[in-house]
């Protein structure tokens, strides 16, 4: 009777939660390294800005779901509902207790069996189940790591700089463009003003001077500072626009009307890229 009675919780919280639970990409079925290892700072500082709670835990008890009681489950992937103990609130928007539960997908072991996760250590990113008490959600792929310090190590000035007073905004695209020449040959400024989530003003940068390397900056505010620098890599300042601006300047956002003005509009947005370089993830996609 009890044994029903867990497999309808565990059924029923698997419907009500449906497919958000954190699959873990094909890849990871190859990998050698674990994901708590190949992890890169892209990903996991997108998992830690998804999230409403980085809980440290223990697993006490895992149990799986059936296929079919497991929508969009993958092939080759069991669900798992999870029942474990926690250790350490990392960040949390909201307070959590001594146990919680949640459901994940993990990849099946070569003997086509789930993977035997008890009293394994885990990071998880998480928000609270609204009515559950005690239920999380993971936020994604990845969102279940291997605890390691080494990992909590890179984790911890992440989520030191996502609650910073000055953290800055997300930024979700190009408003506009313009480029400028100068007076003299070889001279000009490009000024690119970027659309954030709450719209605070984001702008970037490209100075050009004969015979000197061109110079970007990026300002995180209402005065265009002239003297603004580029990001420094692996922080939060750079992935907000390694991670979010589009591979190309929109058409639609070049403002110039003179052709070589907007070439050169064009040609600074790709010069701020490259000096950004590529936004790599191994376990996280955008």
């Amino acid at each position: 009777m009890f044994n029903q009675f867990l497999t309808n919780k565990i059924s029923a919280m698997a419907l009500s939660l449906g497919l958000i639970v954190s699959p873990v990409p094909a890849l990871a079925q190859e990998a050698v390294a674990p994901q708590s290892e190949i992890a890169t700072f892209a990903d996991l500082t997108t998992l830690a800005d998804r999230s409403d709670l980085v809980i440290r835990a223990k697993i006490r008890r895992q149990i799986a779901v059936e296929a079919e009681r497991a929508p969009g489950l993958a092939p080759g992937f069991a669900r798992l509902y999870i029942e474990a103990e926690t250790i350490a609130l990392l960040s949390g928007r909201t307070s959590i207790g001594e146990s919680l539960n949640y459901l994940v997908d993990v990849p099946l072991t070569a003997k086509g069996k789930p993977p035997k996760l008890k009293k394994r250590e885990i990071l998880l990113f998480a928000r609270g189940v609204p009515g559950r008490p005690g239920a999380v959600q993971l936020v994604g792929k990845g969102a279940q790591l291997d605890y390691t310090p080494e990992l909590e190590a890179r984790l911890r000035p992440i989520l030191t700089q996502l609650v910073a007073a000055d953290a800055p905004a997300t930024v979700t695209g190009v408003r506009d463009a313009l480029a400028v020449a100068g007076n003299l040959v070889g001279e000009s400024e490009t000024q690119i003003f970027l659309e954030t989530t709450d719209r605070s003003p984001v702008s970037l940068t490209v100075l050009r001077r004969p015979g000197q390397s061109p110079v970007w900056g990026v300002s995180w505010g209402e005065i265009i500072d002239s003297s603004a620098r580029a990001p420094q890599p692996n922080t939060l300042r750079w992935y907000r626009l390694a991670c979010a601006l589009p591979r190309e300047l929109p058409s639609s956002a070049n403002l110039s009307r003179d052709p070589s003005a907007r070439r050169l509009a064009a040609a600074d947005y790709g010069f701020i890229l490259s000096q950004l370089g590529p936004c790599n993830r191994q376990i996280t996609t955008s």
